[in-house]
């Protein structure tokens, strides 16, 4: 699985990170996939105005729109309504999106984007991929999270998304379980399966270093 989010990252594909409640982690998996960019690639923090879409529509340089989460609640860099709307017809300039959500799962995720946002469903087909993570716990001290899906989005249609789930979570043993074969990535079987080998190395040295 994270072998996968490298590969959606490093081929610029558009994605949202959810969750359902507070602290879960999504902007600490957003800024993890996007480590993987290709150099060069540009990682544009929006401000969430009209207007600054407006003007990166005027000069699409293929990079990442990376807005701080699609939301009706309204922190700085939250956008919601209009400014969602514009988003859409921006990225179809030439740009990959990047964001998070609070959502309880990618039907919810396209529910909001598509009801409640009104995005067309050309538009919210942007959306290639959607990570969804579960937050346990009581408070900061003792919360836990894991990634509990990852669907791949090929279409959407009357507001509803076209998915394939990719990965998800079993509670039980608390193992990840590869549901479908991934099918809009360049990325070969082959190549994700020697990251995935690159990454378990990897995290086996930080286990053995923090013992």
């Amino acid at each position: 699985m994270a072998a996968l989010l490298w590969a959606i990252a490093e081929e610029k594909r558009s994605f949202v990170s959810a969750a359902g409640p507070q602290n879960a982690g999504k902007s600490t998996v957003l800024f993890a996939m996007l480590d993987h960019v290709p150099v060069g690639t540009p990682i544009h923090e929006m401000n969430g105005e009209v207007d600054e879409m407006n003007e990166y529509a005027k000069s699409p340089d293929g990079g990442y729109l990376e807005v701080g989460e699609i939301s009706d609640h309204r922190p700085v860099r939250y956008i919601w309504g209009e400014p969602v709307r514009v988003l859409f017809t921006t990225l179809n300039t030439g740009f990959s999106l990047a964001t998070t959500m609070h959502a309880d799962g990618v039907d919810d995720v396209f529910r909001q984007i598509c009801v409640e946002n009104e995005v067309s469903d050309a538009d919210a087909s942007t959306i290639q991929f959607v990570v969804h993570i579960l937050r346990f716990g009581e408070d900061m001290e003792s919360y836990w999270r894991r990634i509990d899906s990852v669907h791949e989005i090929t279409g959407v249609k009357n507001g509803v998304q076209i998915a394939s789930e990719l990965f998800s979570w079993d509670e039980e043993t608390d193992s990840f379980i590869a549901s479908n074969p991934v099918s809009v990535l360049s990325a070969s079987s082959a190549l994700l399966a020697e990251r995935a080998e690159s990454i378990r190395e990897q995290a086996a040295k930080v286990r053995d270093a923090a013992k």
